[in-house]
């Protein structure tokens, strides 16, 4: 099984040890796609002594006033301190997974399972050392045009090949979805989530992502492994959780699955 998430907006501080190796990444064949967006991004938010007045770097990375610091985090993006992308990211979803709390055996899943998207990186496990940086799959730079777009082709090589034969789980954002999607074969055993609430069938927001993280962190602390999207389905009302699912109308398209959710606070 293969998960996908996207990434967060809230990120740890950087961290003490060794800087970024980009070499040392998962999914080497996206290195020269990363050094790209790497070298504009560092070369963008240095582009003024004081990284603070950098409006253009904040302009193009669609920054607040008050992100202005966000700015000189980038500049330093190869010096700062790196610490594995599973601590790194923060926020509702990956608080919900707590993957510092799961156990050993579903740590291993978790490394061997877990891919997050990313605009600077294309896609990184959760073990990859990666220093805190801010930049979107949104982000259009002045040399390498939209994200998106950069991001399309290395994927389709890379994304197969780490897929294999099993079970796509893609919980991803429209912006991150948008860099890749599977086809053929690989679609069909691909599975997308939506939450809704039970009452009113209507999409939740912040509730999503956090019933996105449970359904991930209740996969790997049971050990489930299902093969494809019937499986999963399966393996979801196992696990407690009220799912409706909806096959492809026809071939090469993929499954989609509603987690009805009652509690939406």
């Amino acid at each position: 099984m293969l998960v996908l998430l996207p990434p967060s907006e809230g990120k740890a501080a950087g961290g003490r040890g060794a800087p970024l190796d980009l070499g040392a990444l998962s999914l080497p064949g996206l290195t020269a796609a990363r050094a790209a967006v790497l070298d504009e991004l560092v070369g963008l938010c240095s582009g003024d002594p004081d990284p603070s007045r950098n409006d253009k770097a904040r302009d193009v990375l669609g920054l607040s006033e008050g992100l202005r610091g966000e700015v000189a985090k980038n500049a330093a993006l190869r010096t700062s301190g790196a610490r594995p992308a599973g601590e790194t990211y923060t926020g509702v979803l990956y608080d919900s997974l707590g993957l510092a709390s799961l156990d050993t055996a579903a740590k291993r899943r978790a490394a061997r399972s877990l891919l997050i998207f990313s605009g600077l990186w294309g896609a990184v496990r959760v073990t990859d050392r990666i220093p805190s940086y801010r930049c979107s799959m949104g982000v259009r730079l002045p040399g390498l045009g939209a994200l998106a777009a950069h991001w399309r082709a290395p994927l389709a090589s890379a994304l197969p090949e780490a897929a294999g034969n099993g079970l796509v789980l893609d919980l991803r954002s429209a912006a991150y979805a948008a860099a890749w999607k599977p086809v053929g074969g690989l679609a069909e055993r691909t599975a997308t989530v939506r939450v809704l609430h039970a009452p009113t069938r209507k999409v939740v927001s912040h509730f999503n992502k956090a019933t996105k993280g449970r359904i991930v962190r209740s996969l790997l602390s049971a050990g489930a492994a299902p093969k494809n999207p019937a499986g999963l389905v399966e393996a979801l009302r196992d696990l407690g959780y009220e799912v409706e699912a909806q096959p492809p109308a026809r071939a090469g398209r993929g499954w989609s699955l509603d987690v009805l959710v009652t509690d939406v606070h």
